[in-house]
């Protein structure tokens, strides 16, 4: 058996740094600024440690990045679970918490204690999970946009916190609605789940109301079997899984309804004729709103506007009001 070599000096310290990270996180880093960072108060002659800027010309980093490490330790020595500064010295080693509990202490960004930082950690509070965890998605939205991405479960989650944000941000609904308005993809799905909505609530409401509104806009009492028929097309929908497609169902349970509405009329003699009556009532409401609009007060020259088949429409919806006014007269009860 060939002896294992034994590693190189430069390699086993680095194995040996490693493992300690491993165990310690972030706390093993916060130690040597704990122990060589003089604490606020006291002055450069009391101790050999440093300010946190001369340490951070040491260190090469921002003094910043140097007091997050600072503020991290001093809260953990306030809970119990490492000593207070003044208790070390520069060099001294001692046992360090579990890696998993350093990020409740530690921010990775200034934001924690900014207004933003402040209502992200409630936020995160209120959802029961760590701020510093929160914090840290939202310092990084390029790793969230790449998560949201890839992964179908994350871009669910973004999706259902973007709807409950909508809820109270006014100006995120006009931007969401104009980048939707300038994507066709996105207009031609809310045209199609909009149609679909309508569809469904056409049906909700006789279920709900037990009244149909007839093709000419009456609105009746809805039969047994029609309510019947809508309560079951509705209840299938109800039970449709919320990522399942609505589309066919809507369209279906609207088309059966409608042609049972239409049938309901025809079947109902009373019905069937008020039925007419309304809709000749409705088209000459709309003939005679037209008509009224047809003017000549803004006419000076009618020689610039006139056409052999002006005259000739007229003429001809002359005749067809007057045949109507004939074809009603004749039937006008007689006293």
């Amino acid at each position: 058996m060939v002896p294992a070599q034994r590693p190189h000096d430069s390699v086993a310290r680095d194995a040996r740094e490693f493992g300690a990270y491993a165990r310690t996180g972030g706390w093993a880093f916060a130690l040597k600024v704990a122990r060589s960072v003089r604490p606020g108060g006291q002055a450069a002659g009391e101790t050999p440690k440093i300010s946190a800027k001369e340490f951070a010309e040491l260190a090469g980093c921002s003094p910043e990045r140097v007091m997050r490490y600072y503020k991290a330790w001093d809260m953990a020595a306030d809970d119990g679970l490492v000593p207070q500064f003044e208790a070390l010295a520069p060099g001294e080693d001692i046992e360090l918490p579990d890696a998993d509990i350093w990020l409740s202490y530690y921010s990775s960004r200034n934001s924690a204690t900014s207004v933003r930082g402040t209502a992200i950690a409630a936020a995160a509070e209120a959802e029961g999970i760590r701020p510093t965890k929160a914090l840290e998605v939202a310092e990084n939205p390029t790793a969230l946009r790449a998560a949201i991405l890839a992964d179908p479960s994350t871009a669910q989650a973004a999706r259902a916190a973007l709807l409950d944000r909508l809820k109270e941000d006014p100006n995120l609904q006009t931007e969401l609605a104009r980048d939707i308005a300038r994507t066709d993809e996105l207009k031609k799905a809310v045209a199609t789940e909009t149609r679909a909505a309508d569809r469904i609530g056409y049906v909700r409401q006789i279920v709900e109301n037990g009244q149909i509104k007839t093709p000419a806009g009456q609105t009746v009492e809805a039969p047994a079997e029609l309510r019947a028929e809508a309560e079951r097309h509705l209840s299938l929908i109800d039970e449709l899984d919320e990522d399942e497609n609505t589309g066919e169902w809507a369209t279906e349970a609207y088309d059966t309804v409608k042609n049972l509405v239409v049938q309901a009329v025809e079947a109902d003699p009373e019905l069937r004729v008020q039925e007419r009556r309304t809709k000749f009532y409705s088209s000459l409401q709309r003939a005679t709103k037209v008509f009224e609009e047809l003017t000549f007060d803004d006419v000076e020259d009618f020689e610039t506007i006139y056409e052999d088949d002006m005259v000739q429409r007229l003429e001809e919806l002359q005749q067809a009001i007057s045949s109507c006014i004939s074809a009603l007269r004749k039937a006008a009860p007689t006293d």
